[in-house]
């Protein structure tokens, strides 16, 4: 099981942003599978969430650090069954986990706010995932503008946050969107690592799902 516990940065300076953060993430959050409990709140500016499933555990850690302004902390392992109706009233080495990870997440010297907590036998496992969400995040979080016009236009429609279900765009058709030229379509792809990102996805989902299968081991 994985869950996230989010805490907002500077929140006495930038106002409470936990009903913008949930309204980004709900198309997102309604279209992946997996998600046991949704993005609720659940003290001051915090806000939580519980999964299954690691891919959309990665999407949604993605998202959050593209919107940026947030310590994301994720713990991996096992939640006391039955699962409440709000993850504030649930428990379990994942949520004491989460807590752990969010709290190293504010202390961390790395440039990306996130920090990742495991247990059992996949404390090798965690390092790794949390290695390469980093690696990730500082791909997302140094995007440009510009860079997301053409690759929101590329991601995957269940990985979209603008409700839509179109699938990916060619890089034609995003030109004609754009109203650019294809050679600048393509220059965008390359400087936003958007193929380098992709393809790191299915490694990070499976050594997500490693860590959580080894730590109930």
């Amino acid at each position: 099981m994985f869950v996230l516990t989010v805490d907002q940065q500077r929140s006495t300076s930038r106002g409470d942003a936990v009903p913008d953060l949930i309204g980004h993430l709900e198309p997102l959050v309604r279209r992946l599978p997996g998600v046991r409990l949704p993005l609720e709140r659940t003290v001051g500016d915090e806000v939580q969430m519980v999964l299954t499933d690691p891919r959309s555990t990665l999407m949604i850690v993605l998202e959050i650090l593209r919107v940026g302004g947030w310590w994301i902390g994720l713990g991996i392992g096992a939640v006391n069954d039955p699962l409440p109706e709000h993850s504030r009233e649930a428990s379990g080495p994942a949520f004491v986990r989460a807590r752990a990870a969010v709290e190293r997440a504010k202390t961390k010297a790395a440039s990306v706010p996130l920090a990742v907590v495991g247990g059992g036998g996949a404390v090798e496992r965690t390092a790794d995932v949390e290695a390469l969400l980093r690696l990730l995040g500082a791909i997302v979080e140094r995007r440009t503008p510009h860079g997301w016009e053409v690759t929101d236009l590329l991601r995957p429609a269940d990985v979209r946050t603008d409700g839509g279900g179109e699938p990916p765009l060619t890089q034609r058709e995003i030109a004609r969107i754009l109203g650019i030229s294809e050679q600048a379509v393509s220059q965008r792809v390359r400087t936003t690592l958007w193929a380098e990102e992709v393809a790191a996805w299915p490694l990070a989902t499976r050594l997500l799902q490693e860590a959580d299968t080894w730590d109930q081991a």
